[in-house]
């Protein structure tokens, strides 16, 4: 496999998680030394994944919480030149029905941990000589269907934070984009929709390997794109 990433450190947030520890092998395969960071404590298999950094128990929604976490990652790694957005979460639920809680709920998960994420590592991405932050946006924040408000309203903040971060930070050396999958191919997805056409859907690797572009020395001209990443949906 292309060793694209040869050396470079890498934190993936929601790293625990279907996309985020399918991320971590990829980019550590690629050459990066990974670390993943997630609210839960780490599963056993990626504990003993080679060339993985875990840490449990972060709450992103905490800017305390992330800044200790960062700091231990810069710690051990010697620095920090990539930051991938993955932790977030999904609810469907009309208006006519949903809750006030449901809206407050997916910004905290969705927007607030990257702004949160972002703001922790940005003193140690901006020593980098090619800092990448990479947002894990949505497709269905372009165009919002029934009950998928909140979250393609949490999805669209996330758009919008990768805009204007990229403006900020054009002439210092980081850039700043998003992936907007479809659906991604995930354990969970396939519960909640058994009678859908997963074939159709993005698979967790195939969107890594996105991702693993935009981290690398070749896509130093891209920065502020929102680049959807739709599959066959």
């Amino acid at each position: 496999m292309s060793q694209s990433l040869l050396d470079k450190r890498v934190v993936v947030t929601g790293g625990f998680g279907a996309l985020g520890s399918t991320l971590g092998k990829l980019l550590a395969e690629r050459g990066a030394r990974v670390a993943l960071l997630d609210r839960s404590e780490a599963p056993a298999a990626l504990l003993a994944t080679a060339d993985l950094m875990c840490v449990g128990g972060v709450d992103l929604t905490s800017a305390e919480s992330a800044k200790a976490a960062f700091a231990q990652v810069h710690e051990t790694l010697g620095g920090i030149d990539g930051l991938v957005n993955v932790a977030g979460g999904f609810a469907w639920e009309t208006l006519e029905g949903g809750s006030l809680d449901t809206w407050d709920r997916l910004y905290q998960m969705n927007v607030r941990t990257a702004v949160v994420s972002s703001q922790a590592a940005l003193a140690f991405l901006l020593d980098s000589t090619a800092g990448r932050i990479v947002n894990i946006g949505a497709l269905g924040a372009v165009k919002a269907g029934m009950g998928m408000g909140a979250y393609a309203a949490s999805k669209a903040g996330v758009a919008r934070l990768t805009e204007a971060l990229a403006e900020e930070l054009k002439d210092r050396n980081v850039t700043v984009n998003a992936v907007l999958p479809s659906i991604i191919d995930t354990p969970a997805n396939r519960a909640d929709m058994p009678d859908a056409d997963s074939s159709r859907w993005v698979t967790p690797a195939a969107l890594s390997a996105v991702v693993a572009f935009l981290l690398s020395d070749e896509a130093v001209a891209v920065t502020g794109a929102l680049l959807p990443v739709s599959g066959r949906v």
